[in-house]
């Protein structure tokens, strides 16, 4: 029945192709979003979170003065960090899920595919955050440190109450970036049978052999979407930097 009443009232150009397909497969492509937006929120916030651990711990210095405890730590927790950088960084994250997932099945560990899926983000996003984290942390002038030791703080509150807030307002544009890339990088996992967006589309295309128009049709969920979030992101980058309209404290007691 719907192949005869398609044949009376088949769409003719690629337009009218991408509305029939969007109004058809509507559920599919809003559940497709849906589970893309969570993917890229979540392994964005938690591979964030990691990837101020590993920075921190990149930017960690081993003193002299240190017990033989704490250096041997210091140093493998590094040799550690920097191996896990280097393997995320250099290898795609298509063949990373595969790897993980499949790897991990293969090892007895049950994970279901979105969980594996958020896994790999978390890691890939770790991974680059991790070095733009410490970037961050390194653009910190040292003489802030310095006078928050000469004022008694130990050097993990100088690091959480001095460095770490300057850090986060001046890797805010990278971690925009870092989770717009997460939002459209999330299409290589359906290789692990992921029902996001691009499986969606590769789904309902499937169905009438109208690949191009039904990838058209996420092409312009994808750029709506990247869109919001980026005025959202620089929004955010604004409120952070805050007012311009000041005068500095010396100009004000000249004044007087």
């Amino acid at each position: 029945m719907e192949f005869a009443l398609l044949s009376f009232e088949s769409p003719v150009n690629s337009f009218e192709w991408m509305v029939f397909l969007a109004k058809k497969y509507m559920d599919m492509f809003i559940q497709g979003t849906w589970l893309t937006l969570y993917i890229a929120v979540t392994g964005t916030i938690l591979g964030f979170i990691l990837g101020y651990l590993i920075g921190i711990i990149q930017d960690t210095k081993i003193n002299k003065g240190d017990n033989i405890v704490k250096k041997i730590l210091m140093r493998l927790l590094k040799i550690v960090s920097a191996v896990y950088v280097e393997i995320f960084r250099d290898t795609p994250m298509i063949v990373q899920a595969m790897i993980v997932y499949y790897g991990l099945r293969q090892a007895g560990v049950n994970m279901t595919p979105i969980a594996a899926g958020i896994l790999v983000t978390v890691l890939n996003t770790g991974a680059y955050m991790a070095e733009t984290v410490r970037a961050g942390i390194g653009s910190i002038d040292m003489g802030q440190r310095e006078g928050a030791w000469a004022m008694g703080m130990s050097p993990m509150k100088t690091m959480l109450y001095i460095v770490l807030p300057q850090a986060f307002k001046n890797i805010i544009p990278e971690m925009a970036n870092t989770f717009l890339t997460n939002l459209k990088m999330t299409s290589v996992l359906n290789v692990i049978a992921i029902q996001e967006l691009f499986m969606a589309a590769k789904t309902a295309g499937g169905n009438y052999y109208k690949y191009f128009e039904s990838y058209l049709v996420i092409a312009i969920i994808y750029f709506v979407l990247c869109f919001i979030f980026n005025r959202i992101f620089i929004l955010i980058e604004k409120k952070m930097k805050g007012s311009k309209d000041y005068a500095l404290a010396v100009e004000y007691m000249d004044n007087q």
